[in-house]
Protein backbone atom coordinates (compact mmCIF):
# COMPACT_ATOMS: atom_id res chain seq x y z
CA UNK A 1 0.00 0.00 0.00
CA UNK A 2 1.64 3.22 -1.10
CA UNK A 3 0.99 6.25 1.01
CA UNK A 4 2.34 8.57 -1.66
CA UNK A 5 -1.04 8.60 -3.36
CA UNK A 6 -3.26 10.47 -0.98
CA UNK A 7 -6.47 8.57 -1.55
CA UNK A 8 -8.54 7.00 1.18
CA UNK A 9 -7.65 7.34 4.80
CA UNK A 10 -5.50 10.17 6.12
CA UNK A 11 -1.95 9.54 7.28
CA UNK A 12 -1.85 8.97 11.06
CA UNK A 13 1.01 10.81 12.76
CA UNK A 14 2.01 10.42 16.40
CA UNK A 15 3.75 13.58 17.62
CA UNK A 16 5.65 13.05 20.87
CA UNK A 17 6.68 16.51 22.06
CA UNK A 18 6.67 18.08 25.53
CA UNK A 19 7.10 21.67 24.30
CA UNK A 20 3.66 23.16 23.67
CA UNK A 21 5.20 25.79 21.38
CA UNK A 22 7.09 23.24 19.24
CA UNK A 23 4.04 20.95 19.11
CA UNK A 24 1.76 23.78 17.99
CA UNK A 25 4.25 24.91 15.31
CA UNK A 26 4.63 21.32 14.06
CA UNK A 27 0.88 20.73 13.93
CA UNK A 28 0.28 24.07 12.20
CA UNK A 29 2.96 23.36 9.59
CA UNK A 30 1.50 19.93 8.88
CA UNK A 31 -2.06 21.26 8.82
CA UNK A 32 -1.04 23.59 6.00
CA UNK A 33 0.75 20.82 4.12
CA UNK A 34 -0.34 19.01 1.01
CA UNK A 35 -0.98 15.64 2.62
CA UNK A 36 -4.18 14.82 4.47
CA UNK A 37 -3.12 13.75 7.92
CA UNK A 38 -4.32 13.38 11.48
CA UNK A 39 -1.87 14.33 14.19
CA UNK A 40 -2.14 12.74 17.62
CA UNK A 41 -0.10 14.69 20.16
CA UNK A 42 1.25 13.26 23.41
CA UNK A 43 3.59 15.11 25.76
CA UNK A 44 5.86 12.42 27.20
CA UNK A 45 7.43 9.08 26.42
CA UNK A 46 5.22 6.99 28.69
CA UNK A 47 2.10 8.43 27.05
CA UNK A 48 3.58 7.62 23.62
CA UNK A 49 3.95 3.96 24.62
CA UNK A 50 0.42 3.98 26.10
CA UNK A 51 -0.85 5.35 22.76
CA UNK A 52 0.88 2.56 20.85
CA UNK A 53 -0.41 -0.09 23.28
CA UNK A 54 -3.96 1.31 23.09
CA UNK A 55 -3.89 1.77 26.87
CA UNK A 56 -6.31 4.21 28.52
CA UNK A 57 -7.07 6.91 27.49
CA UNK A 58 -5.90 5.77 24.02
CA UNK A 59 -8.02 2.62 23.66
CA UNK A 60 -9.23 3.65 20.21
CA UNK A 61 -5.92 5.11 19.00
CA UNK A 62 -4.97 4.26 15.42
CA UNK A 63 -1.63 2.67 14.55
CA UNK A 64 0.59 5.58 13.48
CA UNK A 65 2.04 5.64 9.98
CA UNK A 66 4.82 7.92 11.22
CA UNK A 67 6.17 8.94 14.65
CA UNK A 68 7.72 12.38 15.16
CA UNK A 69 9.67 12.02 18.38
CA UNK A 70 11.44 14.59 20.56
CA UNK A 71 14.62 13.49 22.33
CA UNK A 72 14.27 15.30 25.65
CA UNK A 73 10.98 14.15 27.20
CA UNK A 74 9.77 13.81 30.78
CA UNK A 75 9.26 10.37 32.38
CA UNK A 76 10.78 8.41 29.47
CA UNK A 77 13.18 10.05 27.03
CA UNK A 78 13.03 9.81 23.26
CA UNK A 79 15.85 7.26 23.00
CA UNK A 80 14.01 4.95 25.42
CA UNK A 81 10.78 5.36 23.43
CA UNK A 82 12.67 4.69 20.20
CA UNK A 83 14.23 1.50 21.62
CA UNK A 84 10.83 0.24 22.76
CA UNK A 85 9.23 0.96 19.38
CA UNK A 86 11.99 -0.71 17.38
CA UNK A 87 12.13 -3.80 19.65
CA UNK A 88 8.39 -4.44 19.37
CA UNK A 89 7.48 -6.68 16.40
CA UNK A 90 4.14 -4.86 16.00
CA UNK A 91 5.72 -1.39 15.84
CA UNK A 92 9.25 -1.82 14.48
CA UNK A 93 8.25 -0.95 10.90
CA UNK A 94 6.72 2.39 11.90
CA UNK A 95 9.11 5.08 10.68
CA UNK A 96 10.43 7.23 13.53
CA UNK A 97 11.81 10.70 12.90
CA UNK A 98 13.73 12.09 15.87
CA UNK A 99 13.29 15.88 15.91
CA UNK A 100 15.43 17.51 18.55
CA UNK A 101 17.44 20.56 19.44
CA UNK A 102 20.40 18.29 20.29
CA UNK A 103 23.23 18.13 17.79
CA UNK A 104 25.27 15.99 20.21
CA UNK A 105 27.16 13.32 18.26
CA UNK A 106 26.53 10.70 20.97
CA UNK A 107 22.75 11.30 20.77
CA UNK A 108 22.89 10.90 16.99
CA UNK A 109 24.93 7.69 17.19
CA UNK A 110 22.67 6.22 19.89
CA UNK A 111 19.55 7.08 17.89
CA UNK A 112 20.87 5.32 14.78
CA UNK A 113 22.08 2.37 16.90
CA UNK A 114 18.46 2.07 18.03
CA UNK A 115 17.26 2.12 14.41
CA UNK A 116 15.84 5.63 14.10
CA UNK A 117 14.76 6.29 10.51
CA UNK A 118 16.18 9.80 10.53
CA UNK A 119 17.54 12.37 12.96
CA UNK A 120 16.64 16.02 12.41
CA UNK A 121 18.04 18.91 14.43
CA UNK A 122 15.30 21.48 15.06
CA UNK A 123 16.20 24.93 13.80
CA UNK A 124 15.82 27.68 16.41
CA UNK A 125 14.38 30.14 13.88
CA UNK A 126 10.58 29.69 13.59
CA UNK A 127 10.43 29.99 9.79
CA UNK A 128 13.26 27.48 9.38
CA UNK A 129 11.54 25.18 11.91
CA UNK A 130 8.31 25.25 9.85
CA UNK A 131 10.34 24.67 6.68
CA UNK A 132 12.03 21.64 8.31
CA UNK A 133 8.66 20.17 9.35
CA UNK A 134 7.29 20.65 5.83
CA UNK A 135 10.38 18.99 4.37
CA UNK A 136 9.86 16.01 6.68
CA UNK A 137 6.22 15.87 5.61
CA UNK A 138 7.09 16.09 1.90
CA UNK A 139 9.69 13.36 2.17
CA UNK A 140 7.93 10.90 4.47
CA UNK A 141 4.38 11.41 3.25
CA UNK A 142 4.75 12.01 -0.48
CA UNK A 143 8.07 10.50 -1.62
CA UNK A 144 8.62 7.51 0.65
CA UNK A 145 6.52 4.42 0.34
CA UNK A 146 5.35 3.53 3.86
CA UNK A 147 4.57 -0.05 4.90
CA UNK A 148 0.93 -1.02 5.25
CA UNK A 149 -0.16 -1.52 8.86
Amino acid sequence: MSMSINVGRPIEILLVEDSVEDAEMTMEAMRDGRVRNRIHWVQDGEEAIAFLKHAAPHATAPRPDLVLLDLHLPRMNGLEVLAEIKQNPLWKRIPVVLMTSSADEQDILTAYDRHVNCYVTKPVDMDKFIEAVRSIEDFWLTIVRLPAA
